[in-house]
């Protein structure tokens, strides 16, 4: 079976396991659950659940105590996506080549959205205490979630990134990479982590997979800049040109076109790298990991 063969049998896994997880369409509130179902369902490459199933793997775990973490990950992923494209925040009409949810269902419902999901997010996760009850890895998994997710990882990077649009800064490399460390890459370090953890994985390994999780955010988000510049709505799957178009600081604005690219190259070559200290450089995350680099979508 090729990469592209195993890829397609984990997302179909990882969409089945979503459905299992996601609200019935149903009560006096059932608006809010048709706009969460809207927004999770709309596809993606479901990097997040796929990269913590390969880390849970990877070091030997077998059990569905996994997949309520992978369903929540990709649940917080996508209530964040949901506020960026607000109208107060990036103010995008599309995400994943349809309209987004507050151009469905209107501002208010998108910020209801986003807020049950996140909560929804947190109560699926915590079902994995009923595979394991009083287990202590449940207990750091739950942790690492909460804290890559919060003010400290990926709320704490968009509120810089926020703060530095509304007062036109001219960013420092320092400040850039911040915001990209923990607006991005806090949410891919959080699957490698949870998975290694989960599996019983010594401090030593959580550890180098959190370093590999932060090189491949930073590379994942150069990527990002530079599709902005070169890609088309076709491929994205959203409007093009929007960073210039509101004045945001890129790796692309900072370092010029050729940096990116080089920069991108080097932080993926060292994640790849770093999977061989643990003995997975011919592995799929590896292929998973070096398939970033070329993405053009």
């Amino acid at each position: 079976m090729n990469f592209e063969e195993e890829r397609k049998e984990r997302l179909e896994r990882i969409e089945k396991l979503l459905c299992e997880y996601l609200p019935e369409e149903e009560g006096l509130q059932k608006r809010i659950m048709e706009a969460i179902n809207y927004s999770v369902l709309a596809g993606g490459k479901r990097l997040r659940p796929m990269l913590m199933l390969e880390s849970y793997q990877l070091f030997g775990g077998k059990e569905k105590v996994i997949e309520p973490f992978m369903a929540a990950i990709e649940m917080i992923h996508t209530y964040s996506l949901i506020h960026d494209d607000l109208p107060a925040m990036d103010n995008d009409l599309y995400r994943r080549g349809r309209k987004t949810t507050h151009a469905v269902y209107g501002e208010a419902m998108a910020i209801l959205a986003g807020d049950g999901l996140l909560n929804l997010a947190y109560e699926t996760a915590a079902k994995a205490f009923l595979f394991k009850p009083g287990d202590e890895t449940v207990e750091r998994a739950f942790s690492i979630l909460l804290s890559k997710a919060g003010i400290y990882g990926m709320v704490g990077g968009q509120t810089v990134d926020v703060l530095a649009e509304k007062e036109r800064l001219r960013l420092t490399k320092e400040q850039l990479l911040y915001i990209h460390a923990n607006k991005t890459a806090a949410l891919i370090q959080a699957p490698l982590m949870i998975g290694a953890v989960l599996a019983g994985a010594d401090t030593k390994a959580v550890e180098t997979m959190e370093k590999i999780g932060y090189n491949v955010g930073i590379a994942f988000q150069i990527r990002d800049d530079i599709l902005d510049v070169t890609g088309t709505l076709e491929e994205l799957g959203k409007p093009i040109g929007s960073d210039k178009e509101q004045g945001k600081e890129t790796y692309i604005t900072l370092f010029g076109m050729e940096a990116a690219r080089k920069d991108e190259e080097k932080l993926s070559q060292e994640a790849i790298s770093k999977l061989g200290e643990i003995g997975a450089k011919e592995t799929f995350l590896a292929e998973l990991i070096g398939s970033l680099i070329n993405r053009r979508k």
